[in-house]
């Protein structure tokens, strides 16, 4: 008989784990016949949602951050019939979850898994030097040297403007790329730029609407480059991306797609959720509706 109860696959080191009883103890007093799964390594996550998947199970739920979720997503692997995805938004940015209305506290999230609203999200097959699943963000370029910036203390002293300190810090690391695109094989694009962003869900880094026009079930990728401009500009930009007004500003191209191809030169580094998958040429193609997934009600 194959399981009913759905199997949560735990992150313990995820941002805000504190007591991983706890945690296990508040899935249970909902679910009381959830297998419980924890694993903190690199690919763990992902090696149990794949033993998951073979044992049967309708509903595995990824409980901590975008990473882990990312894990359990490509561990589910390429055929999500018969199986929904669910999200315990446990870590520190949680970026997915906003833009499925899943909340970031614990009992909340729990609720939404409970009462079981669900809806088909689109995923995004990515294939570089390894071909991954890529179910919020992938970004490529200026945005890791943004990232490296945005250290624990810098977090703390600035809090919400502490991703405009880490871009300003990193405009003196600044590396131009030339550009070739080809969207769904019609459109050729060339340019220089700074970073690509391609994106199925609208935040990252703790919920900066990066692409703030994205619905993860609207069947398209929305592509977010910023072009070559002088520090300045660069420097005016980045309030505006952390209020989601920047997609008319002129050093923003912004496009829709299915399906996205591109090489650069240098060549740039892409990551999926977080992951490196390698460096371009990179290809993004959409899965519309890929995936059946427990979400929150949107507001009316």
């Amino acid at each position: 008989m194959l399981p009913i109860a759905p199997c949560f696959i735990v992150n313990p080191a995820s941002g805000s784990v504190k007591d991983l009883d706890a945690v296990s103890a508040s899935i249970r007093a909902v679910f009381p016949d959830a297998t419980v799964q924890t694993s903190s390594e690199c690919g763990g996550a992902e090696k149990l949602a794949a033993v998951a998947r073979a044992e049967g199970f309708g509903t595995i739920v990824a409980a901590g951050g975008d990473g882990t979720l990312n894990e359990v997503v490509n561990g589910i692997g390429h055929d999500y019939s018969g199986v929904r995805l669910g999200l315990l938004p446990l870590g520190t940015g949680n970026d997915f979850a906003r833009s499925v209305d899943i909340p970031p506290g614990l009992d909340d999230a729990l609720a939404v898994l409970a009462e079981g609203f669900t809806r088909r999200v689109d995923l995004i097959r990515v294939v570089s030097s390894r071909t991954r699943m890529l179910i919020n963000v992938s970004a490529a370029g200026f945005s890791g040297s943004v990232d490296e910036k945005l250290t624990d203390d810098v977090k703390a002293a600035w809090g919400p403007l502490s991703y405009i300190r880490g871009f300003v810090a990193a405009l003196g690391e600044l590396e131009e790329f030339q550009i070739s695109l080809v969207l769904d094989g019609s459109e050729h694009l060339d340019l220089s730029g700074y970073n690509v962003v391609i994106a199925n869900g609208r935040y990252v880094a703790r919920g900066i609407p990066i692409a703030p026009l994205a619905d993860v079930a609207d069947g398209f990728a929305d592509l977010v480059i910023v072009r070559t401009a002088g520090p300045t500009a660069l420097a005016l930009l980045a309030p505006q991306i952390l209020a989601g007004a920047h997609l008319d500003n002129a050093e923003i191209l912004f496009r829709r797609a299915r399906h996205i191809s591109i090489v650069s030169e240098p060549p740039m580094r892409f990551n999926t959720d977080g992951e490196f998958v390698g460096d371009e040429p990179a290809t993004f193609e959409v899965l519309p509706a890929a995936l059946e997934m427990i979400v929150g009600r949107p507001a009316a």
